[in-house]
């Protein structure tokens, strides 16, 4: 599985980090960016989950 952030929609607010912090963490200019090329089979629903509660839905999940 393959994650993507449109880091000019993201608003900052660190949600996907809280609930995934193995696939999102937060650049220096408090922007989410992905820290893996591939997602770990075992990390899916919990990278899914955050793409789904992203409140400006600029996580995209390539399967």
């Amino acid at each position: 599985m393959k994650v993507t952030i449109d880091s000019e929609g993201c608003i900052g607010c660190e949600l996907c980090v809280r609930i995934c912090p193995e696939v999102f963490e937060m650049n220096d200019s408090k922007m989410a960016v992905i820290k893996t090329d591939s997602v770990a089979a075992e990390l899916q629903k919990k990278c899914r989950h955050a793409s789904m509660t992203c409140p400006v839905q600029v996580i995209t999940v390539q399967t």
